[in-house]
């Protein structure tokens, strides 16, 4: 910029630095192997229904209604959830497989992140006020896919930020959509 122009200029992308894109790179990836960890225990396909006592996450899904946090929650959890456990469940599983997969790679990262939140949330409502559980815990994942959604961190080393150009030049409706969610 020319001293004297007139202009000042814009404020700098959150990302303009190599150690910045990095570190964004590295809070993606992160996320997303929180979210893979998170799926590692739930065992398909009865995912703990039916073992006496209840284990896996169809234990969790009972802590929902044992522990309410939010009572509309609770009574979905108990009336809706558990009489359809299995789809529930394989549900639960995809999303969370997904989510892991997507963030580690950086595709659609800003949607995902927006899921991320909504599972969370799921999450919180089921187990929040479980005996022993950290409240931090969600605390931290919300900060985390807030932060991933803000900065479009698959723009970062991620298939977001190799393809966005590509995408650009498409101009279809499936581009679009990917530039938006990216």
């Amino acid at each position: 910029m020319a001293v004297g122009s007139g202009t000042t200029p814009g404020p700098e992308p959150l990302a303009a630095s190599r150690p910045s894109r990095v570190v964004l790179a590295v809070c993606r990836v992160a996320v997303g192997l929180l979210w893979i960890q998170n799926v590692s225990w739930k065992h398909p396909p009865r995912f703990g229904n039916k073992s006496d006592p209840p284990r896996d996450l169809y234990d969790w899904t009972l802590k929902g209604v044992e522990n309410e946090v939010f009572a509309p929650w609770a009574w979905l959890v108990e009336h809706v959830i558990l009489p359809h456990f299995a789809v529930f469940a394989w549900a639960a599983f995809a999303v969370e497989a997904c989510l892991g997969a997507f963030l580690l790679v950086g595709l659609a990262t800003r949607f995902w992140a927006l899921v991320g939140l909504a599972q969370t949330t799921a999450i919180t409502f089921s187990v929040l006020n479980t005996p022993h559980e950290w409240f931090w815990s969600y605390i931290l994942m919300y900060v985390a896919h807030l932060a991933l959604l803000a900065t479009a961190a698959g723009r970062a080393y991620g298939v977001d930020g190799a393809l966005r150009p590509v995408w650009r030049q498409q101009g279809g409706r499936f581009s679009r959509l990917l530039l938006r969610t990216s």
